[in-house]
């Protein structure tokens, strides 16, 4: 770090360096509320989204165990088209799950088991939910990034730039005063010393 120099121009760069820092400073703070309502929003419909998914998968193994045969499912369905978008929350852009379409294969259905129908249905379900799923887990990560580096620079503002600033104006208002009191210490020796030069001179005449 530089030596702070003691001079009134660095007097006025430190006054609108704390301004500037002031000025900034709740646009952030306003900024890091935002992100961490977000975030617990994204954390509670992802919870929320986890919760019902679990629901359905019991659900679903009551009736699946009944079953001897165990197709293979995943092999016959599966995602043919995804849209994904963006939206901008809180200065950050994330992704949103704006559509998907699923395709399905499915051998002779007349070789199949009845309930295949049902399994099927299930499957969709839980695709479903595994994209909603991943596009909140990345939502989360995205605001979650985002957040830090706010808070970072909160902190940064708060417990350092500012500080700093307000320390350095003390210290160079201070110096400039004892630079002040020096000088009109110097002034009046000199104009001691003027006036008992000329006084010598006077007697000497």
């Amino acid at each position: 770090m530089s030596r702070l120099k003691r001079t009134k121009s660095e007097l006025k760069v430190q006054r609108e360096n704390l301004r500037r820092y002031q000025r900034f400073l709740p646009t952030l703070q306003l900024k890091k509320q935002q992100l961490q309502a977000e975030v617990r929003r994204v954390e509670q419909e992802r919870a929320d989204l986890a919760a019902e998914q679990d629901k359905l998968r019991r659900d679903r193994q009551s009736w699946m165990a009944l079953f001897a045969e165990a197709p293979p499912l995943s092999d016959w369905l599966h995602v043919k088209r995804l849209d994904i978008g963006l939206q901008h929350i809180a200065g950050v852009d994330v992704p949103i799950l704006s559509s998907f379409e699923l395709e399905e294969q499915v051998p002779d259905r007349l070789d199949q088991p009845v309930w295949i129908d049902d399994g099927l249905k299930a499957l969709r379900l839980e695709i479903e939910f595994k994209l909603r799923l991943h596009v909140l887990q990345e939502q989360e990560d995205l605001l979650n990034a985002e957040l830090r580096t706010t808070s970072q620079r909160v902190n940064l503002f708060e417990k350092i730039k500012i500080p700093e600033c307000r320390e350095n104006i003390r210290i160079i208002r201070i110096a400039l005063g004892d630079e002040q009191v020096a000088g009109v210490a110097r002034s009046k020796l000199a104009k001691k010393k003027s006036e008992a030069a000329e006084e010598a001179a006077e007697e000497a005449a």
